[in-house]
C-alpha cells in the first residue's frame, strides 16, 4: 500500500470512530425536555437559585421574569449584584420588592486571590436554604417546568450534579456556524456523554445551568477551589464528580440564551477563558490546533490534489464529517445546515484558541470585567 492511501485509510478509520463516538454518544445525553420520571419527589427539595450579575442592565429585565416564572413548589432566588456600575443593582431591588422569593446581595468590592464571579457565586451559595444550588447566568431564560424536570431527574438517578446545555440563539448565518463549530469541539473534546461513567475521567459543566446537591457542593469547598478559574463552569463539574455523581444533559427547548451578539463578540468573550480549559498549557493549544488542520481541514484539501483510491478514502472521510457537524445541530438546537460549513466555524475557534494563548501571555494574565488577573496566580489555581 503507498503511503498517500495509507494516510487516506488511516483518516478514513479515524473518522469512523469518531462519528461513532459522537453520534451515539449524543443520543445517550438524557434531554431535559423528554419524558420526566414517572415518580417525582415528594415533596418536592427546595432549590436556591444563584447568579452573578455585573452591569446585566440591558438583558436582566428580560431574564429574571423566567426565573422567577419557574413553577417550582420550594424555589429561592438570589441574585448577586457583583459590583455594577450601571443600573443592574436598582433593577434588582425593584423586582424584588413584589418578589418575596428574590433576595438581591450587593457585593461592593472583590477580596484578593478572586474572580468576581466565581466570588459572587461563592458568596451567594454560602446564604442559600435549598437542598439544591441551581448555579446560572443572568441572561437565561427557563422554561416553567425546567427545574421540575431537572429535579425530578437529579432525584431519580441520585445525582449529585446534573448540568445541561442551554439552546443558543444567534444572531446571523456566520454566528451561528461559528456556534455549531464550537458545539462539536466541545463534544469531541469533553465528551460529555461519558461523564456520569466514573471510570472515565470526563468531566463538565455549563454556567447556564449547573445544578448542585448542596451537601456535597458544601463538603467540597465551594467555589473556593475554582477562586481563579476562568473556566469555573467546566471545573466545578470536575470537583462535584470528585465527590459524587455528575451529569450533562441537553437542555434545548427548555433553556435558552442569546449567547454572543457577533463573531467579534464571540471571539472577545472566548479570549479570556479559552487558555485555561488546557490549564495554560501552550502545547496543547498548537497541538489542538495542528490536530484540527490534520484530521478536519487536511482531507478537504486532499480531495483537490489526491487521486484513485486515496481520494475516494478521503471522499469518505469528508462525507462523515459533515454527516457529523449536520447530526451534532440536532443536540445544540442549531440549524442543520450550520454543519455544511463547519470548517468555516472551525477555523475561526482556532483562530480563537491562538488569541487566547497569545493575549493571555501579551497581557501577563486575563482582564475580566475591567479587573486585571495575573497569569502567575491563574496558573497556580490548579485543579
Amino acid at each position: 500500500m503507498s503511503l498517500p492511501l495509507a494516510l487516506a485509510v488511516l483518516t478514513l478509520i479515524l473518522w469512523l470512530g469518531a462519528a461513532a463516538e459522537v453520534m451515539r454518544g449524543n443520543r445517550r445525553l438524557h434531554r431535559l425536555g423528554g419524558r420526566p420520571p414517572a415518580s417525582p419527589p415528594s415533596p418536592w427539595p427546595r432549590v436556591s437559585l444563584v447568579f452573578a450579575a455585573r452591569n446585566e442592565g440591558a438583558t436582566i429585565g428580560a431574564a429574571v421574569p423566567t426565573m422567577l416564572a419557574l413553577d417550582y413548589p420550594d424555589l429561592e432566588v438570589i441574585a448577586v449584584n457583583d459590583r455594577s456600575e450601571d443600573d443592574t443593582g436598582e433593577q434588582l431591588d425593584a423586582l424584588a420588592t413584589s418578589e418575596p422569593r428574590l433576595h438581591v446581595e450587593h457585593v461592593p468590592t472583590l477580596p484578593p486571590g478572586w474572580l468576581g464571579k466565581n466570588h459572587a457565586l461563592h458568596h451567594g451559595a454560602n446564604r442559600a436554604t435549598g437542598t439544591w444550588i441551581l448555579f446560572t447566568d443572568a441572561d437565561i431564560h427557563f422554561r416553567p417546568d425546567a427545574l421540575r424536570l431537572a429535579i425530578a431527574h437529579a432525584e431519580a438517578q441520585r445525582l449529585d450534579h446534573l448540568s445541561a446545555v442551554p439552546q443558543l440563539h444567534e444572531r446571523g448565518a456566520l454566528l451561528g456556524v461559528c456556534v455549531g463549530a464550537f458545539s462539536l469541539i466541545f463534544a469531541l473534546f469533553l465528551r460529555p456523554w461519558r461523564i456520569p461513567d466514573p471510570r472515565s475521567a470526563a468531566h463538565g459543566g455549563v454556567g447556564a445551568f449547573n445544578l448542585v446537591r448542596t451537601a456535597t457542593y458544601r463538603r467540597l469547598g465551594g467555589h473556593a477551589p475554582l477562586r481563579l478559574r476562568p473556566d469555573d463552569d467546566i471545573k466545578l463539574g470536575k470537583l462535584m464528580k470528585s465527590g459524587g455523581r455528575s451529569e450533562f444533559a441537553l437542555g434545548a427547548g427548555v433553556i435558552s440564551v442569546a449567547w454572543y451578539a457577533s463573531v467579534p463578540e464571540l471571539v472577545r468573550g472566548l479570549t479570556k477563558n479559552a487558555y485555561a480549559g488546557v490549564d495554560y498549557r501552550a502545547w496543547m493549544i498548537l497541538g489542538g490546533v495542528a490536530a484540527h488542520a490534520v484530521f478536519f481541514l487536511w482531507p478537504i484539501v486532499a480531495l483537490f490534489v489526491a487521486t484513485g483510491p486515496a481520494w475516494a478514502g478521503y471522499a469518505a472521510a469528508v462525507a462523515l464529517q459533515f454527516l457529523v457537524a449536520v447530526d451534532n445541530t440536532r443536540f445544540d438546537g442549531g440549524r442543520w445546515w450550520h454543519g455544511l460549513f463547519f470548517p468555516v466555524g472551525l477555523v475561526v475557534l482556532d483562530y480563537i484558541l491562538l488569541r487566547s494563548m497569545v493575549v493571555t501571555h501579551w497581557q501577563r494574565g486575563i482582564v475580566w470585567r475591567g479587573t486585571h488577573y495575573p497569569l502567575r496566580d491563574l496558573k497556580a489555581n490548579r485543579l
